[in-house]
């Protein structure tokens, strides 16, 4: 097998999706991944995917606040747009209200570095059910999240997101 170019990565996005319950508590969507899965197998997380060039490359160029199309092939706001798509796939689910938390990298067992982009938002509408790659969804607590056999850091940021929202 030919040798990684070590500059190449795949660049994944990540939803952590929240929404108040009537009686004001906060519940976080999480989803568990299938076990054919090459990263992750049977673990719980939370919805989102992959950049491909193949999904974006046909859409209108986006470029920055010029309201023009570009003369350059560039597409601005690409990590929000995946989010949405992506959680939409995955688990069903429109958001709104997007947040920028953190950002991980990871080296998966096939030996792809990954990085991967962890945003926070709203839930908008849909009734949340698995995607193809998926085999269940919870809505849950915080504390809950930490019951689940979830990807590890997952629980941590989605506490990070209960702290910021009762702030």
């Amino acid at each position: 097998m030919e040798a990684l170019d070590p500059r190449l990565h795949f660049v994944t996005v990540t939803a952590i999706v929240a929404k108040k319950d009537a009686d004001g508590a906060v519940r976080f969507l999480i989803a568990k991944r299938a076990a054919h899965e090459k990263a992750f197998p049977n673990k719980w997380t939370v919805p989102g995917g992959k950049l491909v060039r193949s999904e974006y490359e046909h859409l209108p160029n986006r470029p920055y606040k010029s309201g023009a199309e570009s003369t350059t092939p560039q597409w601005y706001g690409m990590c929000e747009w995946v989010m949405r798509k992506e959680t939409m796939e995955e688990v069903n689910v429109d958001v709104k209200d997007i947040h920028y938390l953190t950002d991980l990298v990871f080296i998966r067992p096939d030996g792809y570095p990954v990085i991967t982009l962890s945003f926070w938002c709203w839930y908008v509408s849909g009734d949340a059910k698995p995607g193809k790659d998926l085999t269940e969804v919870a809505w849950v607590t915080a504390a809950e999240a930490k019951t689940y056999e979830m990807i590890e850091g997952i629980p941590e940021e989605i506490e990070d997101v209960k702290k910021i929202i009762n702030s």
